[in-house]
């Protein structure tokens, strides 16, 4: 038996609470995580997990066994990864999460980029607006935006994401462009953008001269994904707030048309965030470096150093990440 190996999956089935989860996320075949669980009991002579048809869940001796065991792969995991930072050659499989219209338009296009410095670093790159659970999924680091909810958890902040409230001219011909924000919940048909998470949907929200005014406004399509919600706006289904680096083509072409001007929705924080065992990384060091320059080209800089996480209550949720 391969005791590190073992340990690794027992540790996974422990997090992912699913001999089928902790196998996927550890890319082996179920039946050889379960033996492996197997011959480490027999090996400690005690009971780590009580297993049933429909779940598994650890005993005593199986918690306080992971809580050591964890810290120890924590600590070979960190070994190896200085060990690679001091060759200044990170490689290996590095697993991110990114919002839509981000991987889209600033990541995936600049990926070329990424490769030519960290050649040996293999990354799965999931895209998508709605949130993981970077622990139970295996996720190594997340970009989203919006202010930090999840405790214990670390963070850069990598920029500051800015939002253009917009309509296209054909809209505009119809509707009259709105003087002001009142105007839009009395005269104005809204694309709204609704949370993967929650179901609710997110205000619009307007600043100008210390002024604060939130408008939800009626609409006749909320949606949950950034890119669909753009070509809702695209379409003329109505005015809405986007990223200004998503709409910015569309106004230079003439396709969308800015609205309300003087006001501006507050800039949204970007953060890559990842667990706290995994800070040392230097595959994940090294991807948070890349893109916080990445934030910084696109005219969104405004990072700041590694910290815990431990934020109030969000005005905006971590998964609107665009």
């Amino acid at each position: 038996m391969d005791q590190i190996q073992a340990m690794r999956v027992f540790a996974r089935v422990v997090e992912t609470g699913s001999f089928t989860r902790a196998a996927e996320t550890l890319d082996m075949p179920k039946g050889s995580a379960t033996k492996l669980v197997q011959q480490l009991e027999t090996r400690l002579r005690v009971k780590l997990l009580n297993r049933t048809t429909r779940r598994v869940t650890v005993t005593p001796d199986g918690a306080a066994y992971y809580e050591r065991a964890s810290r120890l792969l924590n600590d070979l995991d960190e070994m190896d990864a200085a060990m690679t930072q001091a060759s200044g050659k990170p490689s290996g499989r590095l697993r991110v999460d990114v919002g839509s219209s981000v991987a889209l338009l600033i990541v995936v296009p600049a990926l070329q980029d990424f490769y030519r410095r960290y050649p040996d670093i293999q990354l799965d790159l999931g895209v998508g607006d709605r949130p993981v659970d970077l622990i139970t999924d295996n996720v190594d680091c997340v970009i989203r935006g919006g202010d930090l909810i999840e405790q214990s958890l670390v963070a850069r902040r990598i920029g500051n994401l800015a939002l253009v409230t917009v309509a296209t001219p054909v809209y505009l011909a119809q509707h009259g462009a709105p003087a002001n924000p009142q105007e839009l919940e009395a005269r104005h048909t809204m694309v709204n953008y609704f949370s993967p998470r929650t179901g609710r949907p997110y205000p619009h929200i307007f600043e100008k001269d210390g002024q604060h005014i939130e408008v939800s406004g009626r609409y006749k399509v909320s949606v949950n994904e950034s890119n669909a919600h753009l070509a809702a706006v695209l379409a003329g289904l109505g005015i809405s707030q986007v990223p200004e680096f998503a709409a910015q083509p569309h106004l230079a072409s003439g396709e969308l048309v800015e609205v309300l001007p003087g006001w501006r929705h507050p800039p949204i924080p970007m953060h890559v965030v990842y667990p706290p065992n995994r800070h040392l990384s230097a595959r994940v060091r090294a991807f948070v470096e890349w893109a916080a320059e990445l934030f910084a080209q696109h005219g969104m800089a405004g990072g700041r150093a590694v910290r815990d996480v431990a934020a109030p209550p969000a005005r905006r949720e971590p998964e609107l990440a665009a």
